[in-house]
């Protein structure tokens, strides 16, 4: 994607370098922060410098081929990749995508057990093999979910599931940027989504970049949207998709799925198979992250006076709570855009696409 005409990823590495999209100073400040060790990488992913399943996943695993390249000779090596991966694991517990790309470079890792050299090699390119697996799969979405955005069609997205969530293209936004460069017109409402704002900040900020025509709303006012018939589907993202169709998103993503069946609009979910969790039965077996209650209680932007602050939002005695994930039961999800296809949200649905 672009940014002022000039193409951009996400996240990427050079060197030994991770390199990403500082993403709390968008949309006042662009800027390219880096992380040269793999203790920097983590901590950008647990402060959500990056954030956005696909996007953690290529950090994650980025990070481990850095993991590599710092851990010792001889037999302590194995043990530091392990330290290492805990570190990074234990940044942010429900994407599956970070523990798919951490796997991935232990995988390639543990292939060239008796050869350290390749062994480090082997996770570099692995890591990058996460990061364009990521690109050309949310690339595919768009072309698979754009036949659902129809000419004129006006869309509604919670959170921000567009290419800064992922290494590129997205996943909820690809469709929408495949039916708009295809020269259909589409309309998107932006969910603000609070409290991070990840809406009204990054994809109204995305959307202005490749000039599709959209408006922020405060979340609350969805269903009204939706009631007065100015909402003809909705497309949000996945953050961990069970084997049953259950999927975690951004918080406020059931209450969005719920109101969309009570007025006839099909709610769609987007992400690539690499966020797909065998593993997981059902929502119930999902962990939830549950962040600093700070976040709910204060608020991050520009000051009219030019300056990046924070303000209180709330009484300072009042206390808070801010789980960041909730759980949409498969049956109200009318399908889950793959890059594979579009696949109802079943256990054969499931199955049918989802990755060893």
């Amino acid at each position: 994607m672009r940014v002022d005409g000039k193409p951009y990823r996400t996240v990427w590495m050079e060197g030994g370098t991770v390199r990403m999209i500082d993403q709390p100073r968008i949309p006042h400040a662009f800027r390219v922060v880096d992380m040269p060790r793999h203790t920097d990488t983590a901590r950008a992913i647990r402060e959500m410098v990056v954030r956005g399943a696909g996007a953690i996943g290529a950090t994650g695993a980025f990070g481990m081929a850095q993991v590599a390249a710092e851990a010792p000779e001889g037999d302590d090596f194995f043990a530091y990749v392990a330290r290492g991966a805990r570190t990074l694991e234990n940044t942010r517990p429900t994407a599956q995508n970070l523990f798919y790309g951490i796997r991935a470079v232990l995988d390639a890792i543990e292939a060239n057990r008796d050869d350290l050299a390749a062994a480090r090699e082997a996770a570099v390119a692995a890591a990058q093999a996460v990061a364009d697996d990521d690109a050309e799969s949310c690339r595919r979405i768009g072309e698979h979910g754009a036949p659902l955005v129809a000419d004129g069609a006006r869309v509604n997205t919670h959170c921000n599931a567009g290419w800064l969530a992922f290494v590129d293209w997205g996943s909820a936004l690809s469709p929408v940027y495949a039916a708009h460069r295809a020269g259909r017109r589409v309309f998107v409402w932006v969910d603000e989504t609070r409290p991070r704002g990840q809406g009204a900040r990054l994809t109204a900020w995305e959307l202005g970049q490749e000039g599709v025509p959209h408006a922020v709303i405060a979340d609350n006012a969805t269903g009204w949207l939706m009631r007065r018939g100015e909402v003809d589907l909705v497309i949000v993202g996945a953050d961990r998709i069970a084997a049953n169709g259950d999927v975690a998103n951004k918080i406020g993503t059931y209450s969005s799925a719920v109101v969309a069946r009570a007025n006839g609009i099909p709610f769609y979910v987007a992400a690539p198979t690499t966020t797909i969790d065998p593993a997981c039965p059902s929502g119930e077996a999902i962990p939830i992250e549950e962040r600093d209650a700070d976040e709910v209680r204060w608020t991050w932007g520009w000051s009219e006076d030019g300056r990046f602050t924070r303000v209180r939002t709330t009484p300072a005695e009042a206390p808070a709570r801010n789980p960041a994930f909730d759980v949409t039961p498969a049956e109200l999800i009318a399908g889950i855009i793959t890059e594979k296809g579009v696949v109802p949200a079943t256990p054969e649905g499931i199955a049918r696409v989802a990755r060893a």
